[in-house]
Formats: C-alpha cells, sequence, structure tokens
C-alpha cells in the first residue's frame, strides 16, 4: 500500500509505512562526481538519517522555532518543523504533509517527488531518504540544516549581501549538484537562495526537487522540453526567458544556468532581480533581453563585461567596507523586516562579474554547462579555504541547536483532521 492509499481517497485512516519496505534500495548512500565517473560515497556527519526508526512515536516535535527554519510549502498543506529523534537524540527536519486535504493532482505529485528524489544520490543535493506516513499525515525526514537557507542567511544576517567567498563557496557546492541532475537528464527549474542550504558542518544542498522535470523519453534525451513549472508564479524572477516564452523551441538544462545567475545577484545584494517589477513587466522586460547587473556599476550590455581586467586574487577588491563587516552592525535578535531595496554601492571582482555574464546571456545555447562553470576562475578560491574558514565568514550567524526549553508538541495523535490554516512567517527553507 502506497501514501496515496489515504483518507483523501478512500476515507480510511492510513498506517504508519516506510517507503524502504516497498522499494528495494540497498546502498543507501550517495553518488557523487569525480570526473567523468560517479563514485560512492556516504553523507558526512550527522547528515545522514537513513537509519532512524519510521515511527511517529519516536520524534519529539520542537515547536520553538526560529522563522527561518520553520515554515509553509505545498500549497500551505506542508509544515516544516525540527524535530528529536527520542532514541538517539539526533535532531532531525521533518515536514508534514496534511494528505486529507490535497486534491488527487497534489497527491500525484507528492508520489512523484518521492519516488523521484529516491534515485538521486549525491552530497549536494537534499533527497527524501526517510519517508512514512502515520493516520492522515505523511512525514519526510532530512538532515536538519543547521545554517538553514541562503536566503535566510540574507534576510537574518546579511541584508546587505555576503562576502565573495561565501557566494562562491555556496554556488560551487549548488553548481555540482546541477552537474549531476544535468547528467543524468533532469532539469531543476527551481534554482533561488531558499532552495540553498547549509548544514552546520557546511556542506552545501540544493532542495527544492519538487520541480525538478526529466528530459529523457522512450531512453532518449530530449534537445528541450515544454512543461511549465508548477506554483511557477513564485519562481518568476529566477525563470529564464526561455522556459517563460513557452514557443516551440522550449527550454533545457541551460534554463538552471540562467536561474544560477540570478541567484548570484540575489546573493550579492541581497535582494532579487525584478522583484519589484509586476508580474507582466517582469515578463516583458525578461523577453525583450533586460537583464541584471551588479550594483558596483551602471547598467550596460553584456558584451562590454568581456573589457574588465581579471583581479588576481578572484576576491573581493577590498575598497570599502566589506559584506561580512558591514552586515555585523545588524543584529541577529531583531532582523530586518524585509531587504532592503537600495544596498549600499560595493565594489565586486571581475570574475564575479564575468560569472553573472555567462550564466545571464539571453540564447541558452551561449550559456556555458555547470561542469564547465565548475572550472571557472571565481571558484579557484574555493579550493584555496577549508570548510571551517568558509563558515568563519559566516559570522555573526549561529547554527540552530536544540532548545534548552521542553518541547510544547508531541507527536500526533490519532486525530487527523488537524488544522492546516494556521498563520506562519513565510517560508524560506524549501524542501
Amino acid at each position: 500500500m502506497s501514501f496515496l492509499d489515504c483518507s483523501c481517497i478512500s476515507h480510511a485512516q492510513v498506517q504508519p509505512m516506510a517507503i524502504e519496505e516497498h522499494y528495494e534500495d540497498p546502498s543507501h548512500q550517495f553518488l557523487s562526481c569525480d570526473g567523468s565517473e560517479y563514485t560512492l560515497q556516504g553523507p558526512a556527519g550527522g547528515d545522514d538519517v537513513t537509519g532512524l526508526s519510521a515511527e511517529p512515536a519516536h520524534y519529539q516535535l520542537l515547536s520553538e522555532l526560529d522563522h527561518c527554519v520553520t515554515g509553509r510549502g505545498f500549497n500551505n498543506l506542508s509544515q516544516v518543523n525540527m524535530a528529536r529523534h527520542i532514541p538517539t537524540g539526533q535532531l532531525v527536519a521533518v515536514k508534514q504533509t496534511n494528505l486529507d486535504e490535497c486534491t488527487e493532482e497534489e497527491l500525484l505529485q507528492l508520489m512523484n517527488e518521492v519516488l523521484l528524489t529516491r534515485f538521486f544520490r549525491h552530497p549536494n543535493l537534499l533527497t527524501s531518504r526517510l519517508v512514512f506516513s502515520s493516520c492522515c499525515q505523511l512525514w519526510v525526514l532530512t538532515p536538519l540544516m543547521a545554517y538553514s537557507s541562503a536566503d535566510a542567511l540574507l534576510r537574518t544576517y546579511f541584508p546587505d549581501g555576503m562576502s565573495e567567498s561565501l557566494i562562491a563557496y555556496l554556488l560551487h557546492g549548488v553548481l555540482k549538484a546541477l552537474e549531476y541532475l544535468h547528467r543524468m537528464g533532469y532539469v531543476h527549474r527551481g534554482v533561488k537562495a531558499s532552495h540553498i542550504l547549509l548544514s552546520g558542518e557546511g556542506q552545501v544542498y540544493l532542495s527544492g526537487l519538487h520541480s525538478v522535470y526529466s528530459m529523457m523519453r522512450d531512453g532518449k534525451r530530449l534537445r528541450a522540453v515544454f512543461d511549465m513549472p508548477h506554483h511557477s508564479p513564485a519562481l518568476l524572477p529566477w525563470l529564464s526567458p526561455e522556459l517563460l516564452r513557452q514557443d516551440l523551441h522550449g527550454y533545457g538544462v541551460k534554463s538552471d544556468i540562467y536561474s544560477l545567475g540570478i541567484v548570484a545577484c540575489e546573493l550579492v545584494s541581497g535582494r532579487v532581480p525584478f522583484q519589484d517589477m509586476p508580474p507582466t513587466q517582469m515578463l516583458l522586460q525578461k523577453l525583450r533581453g533586460s537583464h541584471c547587473c551588479l550594483l558596483d556599476v551602471a547598467p550596460f550590455p553584456l558584451g562590454e563585461l568581456g573589457g574588465l581586467k581579471v583581479s588576481r586574487s578572484g576576491v573581493d577588491s577590498g575598497i570599502g567596507e566589506s559584506v561580512a563587516t558591514g552586515s555585523l552592525t545588524h543584529s541577529a535578535a531583531a532582523p530586518p523586516a524585509d531587504r532592503p531595496q537600495s544596498p549600499g554601492p560595493k565594489n565586486h571582482s571581475a570574475t564575479l562579474h564575468n560569472l553573472v555574464q555567462l550564466c545571464l546571456q539571453q540564447q541558452p545555447e551561449r550559456r556555458p554547462s555547470a561542469s564547465e562553470l565548475l572550472s571557472h576562475a571565481f571558484f579557484k578560491q574555493v579550493k584555496r579555504h577549508t570548510r571551517d574558514s568558509f563558515l568563519s565568514l559566516m559570522y555573526p550567524a549561529v547554527p540552530l541547536s536544540s532548545p534548552e526549553d521542553p518541547p510544547v508538541s508531541s507527536p500526533p495523535g490519532p486525530l487527523c483532521h488537524a488544522p492546516s490554516s494556521v498563520s506562519t512567517a513565510e517560508a524560506v527553507w524549501d524542501f
């Protein structure tokens, strides 16, 4: 019996079950990319949840969570919370979805997401490794992302943008995940800052796999696909022009590269490009070839970026106050209500300018692939630093820890029809 055999279809209670019982998966490991071959390697540190039990009574839901790491998703039918696995004391993230309130189409989307993510094995992809149902709720367990998402970090600690070293570290992990997805024949279609997560050990994860779409048909790889992502209005600022155009040319994996360029601008400035425009105007601007640029220069054609001189270090030039130091003036206890609309001017390296230029090319065939971008000069600084040194750049951001006060919530009882209309803050940690 699958989790689709639930009370919202048959009006019968769903018994607890684990996906592992129905789909054989002996490896319980990830595939990572090393050159042109993929090798098996397990998750690092406390990021492995495959050995935990699939019993709701073994988990203690912790209610006192920061708004940056909890929220609602999937049409407000899912809620994400921090929980403690009682037998081991391990902290995990739990996404609970009320199946009774799902339509049949939404149930099919859930099933596709759960089954699809079980086939992905990569250390930079946040996959659903432990899934089970209890009564009318679907439980999806993932490792706890102690540093939350890049979007949450921007809102709380870096409202004026991150340092280039931290940006390179995050984007490098995202590119490795995209390279794997693209080689497997999938396009992500949801690359944005809230889908970039960082664990307490400094591991970068790309989430948002509910928007992944296959480019394989009958064993052959298609040159283009034409499907529009679900819930696309929320993704409009990050979507590529060819995807929004919806013409006979379709779109491919290079659409993700354009989204990566938008994310780079988002991490640099602390604001989302095109966010101030009405959706119709945004569509017209993208289809006409308008593009965003880094805020230390006036807008100019992409071709003029080629004349920029590449700095020797490939990092921040040091002119003006650094992004990391400037962010220290914002208290973690009182985060800004929203990102600033006009961040202060900063000086960015020529390698970062060139990376944005390449990603935001209007013609997708002119954009480099994910594997080509991994060798870009901007990411040379990643090899010169250790994981701990990059975490030090995140000050004053601190990782999540177990709350000292006892939780006021407990594992759900037999009651299935729990209200789902509770008012919460905007979700910035997306699965």
